[in-house]
């Protein structure tokens, strides 16, 4: 439980609060206009055409089941993180890392033998797949996730036991896809609120750079800048229905940002970045109107 004096806001001073709040609430709407026009000027869809890479073999209770793992640039990378990185988020929480990828439609094929089976298309980011070639660590969390994404979108239950296919990058034949259309306005870069006029205290925490964007009509992604710190030891956080409030045991950093949309804190993920960023995706309780 974060420290409960971590609620009081940071900045007194009315006047400076109450420009940067309306500031703020006007970058959003802003930045909520700017999607319902691309809504509206943009196809809510893109077609790609997804690149074959190595196919997979496994089973369900109806028969083979084969994935073709494929790539294409249009598909967004996920977070640039080591492997060590990775893997010590995936133990503190699984559901902070998110791999984009675009899962297509059940095909009917033949198999080797000339018998029925099924095959899935699976694509990822082409850079992020030329990178998986070289780490068996990526290449099985990829299998892994695209395996359970399968099961949670169709309702399928996979056998867990799969094997990569030899000398054949795909079966059957890889469709065109369709991926949601990139929409990520950008809202606001915010450094500190000191000004020329208003000098930032030589003593006390230091309020970091804020980037917060929205990333969807229901997702509000922020960047927090701390390049004082190494990792997120010590890093206290609360999320809560229009508030983020960050601090630290070091006394480094202090953080009390008002956002003026409804949040869904309970559903907040926040994860330390190794270019010295706390990262923190929140979805949002209704889309901005």
């Amino acid at each position: 439980m974060a420290d409960s004096k971590l609620l009081v806001p940071e900045l007194n001073e009315a006047e400076t609060m109450g420009a940067e709040t309306a500031r703020f609430q006007e970058l959003l709407l802003q930045a909520s206009k700017e999607i319902q026009q691309a809504q509206t000027s943009r196809p809510e869809s893109t077609q790609i055409q997804p690149q074959p890479g190595f196919c997979i073999k496994t089973n369900s209770s109806q028969g083979k089941v084969f994935i073709n793992i494929c790539h294409s640039p249009s598909i967004p990378p996920p977070a640039d993180m080591t492997e060590d990185e990775l893997l010590q988020m995936l133990e503190e929480d699984q559901a902070a890392f998110r791999i984009p990828m675009s899962l297509g439609e059940a095909h009917a094929e033949l198999d080797a033998k000339g018998q029925g089976c099924t095959a899935y298309d699976v694509a990822v980011n082409s850079d992020f797949y030329r990178r998986m070639q070289n780490s068996d660590f990526l290449r099985e969390l990829v299998i892994t996730i695209a395996r359970e994404g399968l099961e949670d979108k169709y309702s399928l239950q996979l056998n867990p036991e799969w094997r990569i296919l030899k000398n054949r990058p795909f079966l059957g034949s890889i469709s065109q896809q369709n991926i949601r259309s990139k929409q990520r306005p950008r809202i606001q870069e915010l450094g500190n609120l000191y000004t020329a006029d208003s000098p930032r205290p030589e003593e006390g925490p230091e309020k970091p750079h804020l980037n917060i964007w929205l990333e969807a009509p229901d997702l509000l992604l922020a960047e927090i800048d701390l390049p004082k710190l190494d990792g997120a030891q010590g890093l206290s956080l609360e999320i809560g229905e229009n508030h983020l409030v960050m601090g630290g045991s070091q006394q480094l950093y202090r953080l009390d940002a008002y956002i003026p949309l409804r949040i869904k804190s309970d559903e907040s993920r926040a994860a330390f970045h190794r270019k010295r960023r706390l990262m923190v995706a929140m979805p949002l309780l209704s889309a901005p109107s």
